[in-house]
């Protein structure tokens, strides 16, 4: 059985600017939450989830066999730092992260090679998010 959406979840995705249709990138899903929610908010759109524990990955995919039967969840084992499009994969509208170490500052090296993964993973007009209790912060990404 799916976890529930928790308050905290459902407010950051509340804040996210989701249009159907778009495709989104999640990073450090954990257990799938979120991805799903958004893929339920985007209609035709998709979503890639994508986390470094192959223990959140299981989870996830356990988890969201619906989303994933209909074409429009995939979930992917990888680090942020090392994420890269595969090939013939289209880039993403917006990427988001909640609680990603990668992301908040305390390992600079590591959130610089994040950062040029996800300049390269989306669209020229993308846009990245990222939890900050706010419930978002919106990090730009100069290209």
């Amino acid at each position: 059985m799916a976890p529930r959406i928790s308050n905290r979840i459902a407010c950051f995705v509340d804040a996210l600017p989701l249009v159907p249709g778009h495709r989104v990138l999640e990073i450090g899903c954990g257990p799938g939450v979120a991805a799903r929610e958004v893929c339920r908010r985007i209609g035709n759109g998709f979503v890639l989830a994508i986390d470094r524990s192959a223990r959140a990955i299981d989870s996830a995919v356990a988890g969201s066999k619906p989303e994933i039967a209909s074409g429009r969840l995939r979930f992917r084992q990888v680090a942020v730092e090392d994420f890269e499009l595969l090939a013939g994969e289209e880039r993403f509208d917006i990427a988001f992260a909640m609680r990603v170490g990668a992301l908040d500052g305390r390992q600079p090296e590591i959130g610089q090679r994040a950062l040029e993964r996800l300049r390269a993973a989306l669209k020229p007009a993308g846009r990245l998010f990222i939890d900050t209790g706010h419930p978002v912060r919106e990090i730009r990404l100069d290209r």
